[in-house]
């Protein structure tokens, strides 16, 4: 099996006059661009399974997310691209498989098999993957938002292919494998600061999980921003959709709003409380997931 190769993403310096007031630079990687159809970090946090699954003789891959998951999104794509079959493990009895991100998956050759919210809770279970071997026979798991060991060390080449210098790393964080790439990458070299998509302080004990669980060292320049989730994943506020529409106006880069979007207001607010010492190069990355931006096309109109 041959791994798509990712395709060159560029690097855009923002200017604004509060950027240039508080003294520091800002920089946005576009990883959004790194493939037409799997792109983000979900391109590099699928990498190393999908390479997995294929040296372990496997044919099909069987993973987990919701309905407008981007991880299902993108598993599908990238299953497709390289020709393997998918499973995805829908969170939900009712939810609505003729939705964009679902609808799409199945374009795709996903088979989807929905499961109710009680249920899905087990899903980390032995008994669990039992129960789907039953269902559909010999698959490799990839766990919810794809992280794990091989997702992390996908993450770690991502931000390794970074050549400009910068002193801060930005970027969104949903189950924290990504960050938890970017954290082992870095060795203990520059801050790095996740925004939390998610209501609630626990992603800073899923990510020092991780680290235990995956025997990573436990390097300590991070920080985790839990003040701009807007209620919590997959929830929305007035003032994030109308930041979001202002932002791509002003600097012609899509957003959306479950990831993105929530960190781009927290890193600008931020930027405006002088948050950063002056001199400062922040440097982020856009993680992708725009196919998300269906679930809001009402709004986001």
């Amino acid at each position: 099996m041959i791994y798509p190769a990712p395709q060159p993403v560029p690097e855009i310096e923002m200017k604004a006059p509060f950027i240039e007031k508080a003294g520091v630079r800002l920089i946005v990687r576009r990883e959004d661009l790194n493939h037409p159809h799997i792109s983000g970090n979900k391109y590099w946090k699928l990498k190393y399974n999908l390479l997995e699954a294929d040296k372990l003789g496997h044919h099909t891959v069987l993973t987990f997310g919701g309905a407008f998951s981007n991880h299902i999104a993108a598993t599908a794509a990238a299953c497709k691209t390289v020709g393997l079959k998918s499973i995805g493990v829908i969170r939900g009895e009712d939810a609505d498989l003729s939705n964009p991100t679902l609808a799409q998956a199945v374009k795709n050759g996903m088979v989807l098999h929905r499961i109710s919210r009680t249920k899905y809770r087990e899903k980390e279970l032995p008994s669990f993957a039992d129960e789907m071997r039953t269902l559909f026979g010999d698959f490799f798991l990839i766990p919810e938002g794809g992280t794990n060991h091989l997702a992390i060390q996908g993450a770690s080449e991502m931000v390794n292919r970074i050549d400009t210098p910068y002193d801060y790393l930005a970027l969104p964080v949903g189950t924290g494998g990504t960050m938890a790439g970017c954290i082992d990458c870095l060795k203990g070299k520059r801050q790095i600061l996740g925004f939390a998509a998610l209501k609630g302080n626990f992603l800073t004990e899923e990510i020092i999980a991780l680290q235990r669980q995956h025997s990573l060292s436990a390097f300590g320049n991070w920080d985790m921003i839990n003040n701009y989730h807007f209620g919590g994943y997959g929830k929305v506020k007035d003032d994030l959709i109308v930041f979001v529409k202002a932002f791509e106006d002003e600097f012609a880069i899509p957003l959306e709003p479950v990831y993105t979007g929530k960190m781009m207001f927290g890193l600008l607010e931020m930027i405006k409380n002088a948050y950063f010492r002056k001199g400062s190069v922040i440097y982020t990355i856009h993680t992708g997931g725009l196919q998300g931006r269906a679930g809001f096309r009402r709004i986001l109109a």
